[in-house]
């Protein structure tokens, strides 16, 4: 059995689905998506560059958002070949190891986000509890130990998932429900006991998204303690206002991750449709939204940009002059 499950894995492809209903429009559907992915990547990519190009940036705080920057180009990157070539060319067939590294991409950015996401809550903590010694605790070794650690927990928990998936046998039609390759559709198609699999992805989910939303939970807290601790209204005031936009961006990832949990156990018979839009949602829209939120809320990051695109403007006018002479000089 094992034998014939492996020979049909090597014959028979895998077919993503498109947006259940909507096969007729994915032509137009394509123009949103691919405004997406274009925000998604270049508005992440300008608060890389931004911060690695400004030496007044290179505080914790936007260390960690660049580190968040990473992870939501990764994510974005992963699902952006499978995505759009359904809605371009109607390329639904993925051979089962391109879907397999399909997967574990997209689950290690999004276990990596879930960690950058706690670093941040720490960091906002000890910048409201001790803001004398901040930069001390947050020093650069010690916030690249965190960045490597964040990358590691994610290599080594998701590592195991595509090789357990490599070994069963699939003996079904192996159509998945989505646009792109998840843990959670994958395991429902080898025709043999998953329990194993079952076992080890709710607790990695457990391990990482679970931990780390209660921990941010108690990271803020602390916060809120400490806060209240403060004696000026402003001082108060002040001290929240760090913590905005990273509230927004732990509310736009995990209030969508739950939605899709939700829906996946309590509304089963709800419209493929729906299932899809969440899962969409849960993927796209962080990515999407948290450039513009920390461009909008945060004066330095907004600042970095429009200094990053000044200094290209000069360069480029420098270099036309330049050329502008080269071309005249007697």
């Amino acid at each position: 059995m094992g034998a014939a499950g492996n020979a049909s894995l090597d014959l028979l492809p895998f077919f993503l689905t498109g947006i259940p209903g909507l096969e007729a429009q994915h032509g137009w559907l394509s123009i949103p998506f691919f405004t997406m992915y274009i925000v998604a990547i270049v508005g992440n990519s300008l608060i890389m560059a931004a911060v690695q190009a400004n030496p007044a940036l290179h505080e914790p705080m936007y260390l960690f958002l660049s580190m968040l920057a990473i992870t939501e180009v990764g994510v974005s990157v992963s699902t952006l070949p499978t995505v759009m070539g359904i809605l371009w060319f109607d390329a639904r067939q993925v051979d089962f190891d391109g879907c397999l590294a399909q997967m574990f991409f997209i689950h290690t950015f999004s276990c990596m986000e879930s960690g950058v996401l706690l670093a941040m809550s720490y960091d906002r903590f000890v910048a409201i509890y001790n803001p004398l010694r901040y930069t001390a605790i947050l020093t650069l070794p010690r916030i690249i130990s965190i960045g490597l650690g964040v990358t590691l927990k994610g290599v080594a928990l998701m590592a195991p998932l595509p090789v357990l998936l490599r070994q069963l046998p699939y003996c079904h039609a192996n159509i998945l429900s989505h646009s792109y390759c998840l843990h959670s559709d994958l395991i429902q198609l080898p025709c043999a006991d998953t329990k194993l699999n079952s076992i080890l992805g709710l607790a990695i989910v457990l391990a990482t998204f679970g931990l780390d939303s209660l921990l941010i939970v108690v990271s803020y807290v602390l916060i809120l303690y400490t806060v209240l601790g403060i004696a000026s209204r402003e001082g108060q005031q002040k001290a929240l206002n760090t913590c905005v936009s990273h509230i927004c961006a732990v509310l736009l990832y995990y209030v969508p991750m739950i939605g899709v949990s939700v829906m996946h156990r309590a509304a089963k018979h709800a419209s493929p449709m729906v299932h899809t839009l969440m899962s969409s949602i849960y993927l796209f829209v962080p990515p999407v939204l948290n450039p513009i939120i920390y461009s909008v809320k945060t004066q330095p990051i907004r600042q970095g940009i429009v200094t990053l695109f000044s200094k290209r403007k000069m360069l480029f006018s420098f270099k036309g002059n330049m050329d502008f002479q080269s071309v005249h000089k007697p």
